[in-house]
């Protein structure tokens, strides 16, 4: 890892609602900040193409394909920005009642060059995604890089289940990004903040990410070193906020720490 000199990575929080073009907009402003501010990635939250409060049929019938708008305008921000873009979106499922809660990574020249769709649907704390969101298959992680740093995918709910998180490391993540959109309620935020933070300490890895705002969202994105350090954080407004990933950061961390060697167990599915 030594000779990778590393990037600018931005996490970037707004609200998502059901105006198309409105959150297009959105995420075209925020990502011409974040590549002014110097951010080569740009991550977005979870449900950024669509989102309408509570869960439904609307949804369902503005999920999209792979190849369909949404996708198309991050390509071309994508290529005009010169940046990789990461974002969650509503997609069309193989059941036609549900929807796929995707997130999708862009790059500047290849379009789509990973996908992740949601394992670990938000059915807690008096929510029910399950009952519109059609659950992703466990399959091998898909990964991307930049500058060397691969880069992996997970969504909201999973950062509390460390075995995703586990599995990404395994497939080669030095970097693990986290569109979500994280419900307010009481403990909510220092769930959030906690989890985040030992996930990138557990796994001795870096951590962006990117949660919706309020009023449905606590905000608080932030990014997290392989120690545990908050390199940036964000409130509860719209904004963006860039941290600086260097690999060398990661191999000093783990000659100090090496836990990743030390364990004794691996991640099986169930």
């Amino acid at each position: 890892m030594s000779a990778r000199l590393g990037f600018g990575v931005a996490v970037a929080q707004f609200a998502p609602g059901p105006g198309k073009t409105e959150n297009l907009a959105t995420i075209t402003r925020l990502a011409e900040e974040a590549v002014r501010r110097g951010a080569s990635l740009v991550v977005f939250p979870e449900y950024s193409s669509y989102f309408s409060d509570p869960l439904g049929p609307a949804l369902v019938e503005n999920a999209e394909p792979l190849d369909g708008p949404f996708v198309t305008a991050l390509s071309a921000l994508a290529n005009r920005l010169d940046v990789h873009l990461v974002a969650g979106m509503v997609a069309t499922a193989a059941d036609a009642d549900r929807f796929a809660n995707i997130l999708v990574a862009i790059s500047p020249v290849d379009g789509i060059v990973a996908r992740y769709s949601k394992l670990h649907l938000y059915d807690a704390f008096g929510s029910r995604e399950s009952d519109w969101v059609e659950a992703g298959a466990i399959e091998q992680p898909e990964t991307f890089s930049i500058e060397g740093v691969t880069v992996g995918l997970q969504t909201c709910y999973d950062i509390r289940f460390p075995e995703v998180s586990r599995r990404l490391v395994d497939a080669g993540a030095d970097l693990v990004v986290v569109p979500a959109e994280w419900v307010r309620g009481p403990l909510k935020e220092h769930h959030w903040r906690t989890l985040v933070t030992a996930r990138a300490l557990e796994n001795t890895i870096y951590v962006a990410a990117a949660d919706q705002t309020p009023p449905i969202g606590v905000g608080a994105s932030l990014v997290v070193d392989p120690m545990g350090v908050t390199l940036a954080s964000l409130g509860e407004r719209e904004d963006v906020a860039v941290a600086e990933i260097d690999p060398r950061r990661i191999d000093e961390v783990r000659r100090v720490n090496p836990a990743l060697a030390l364990r004794r167990f691996d991640v099986t599915p169930r």
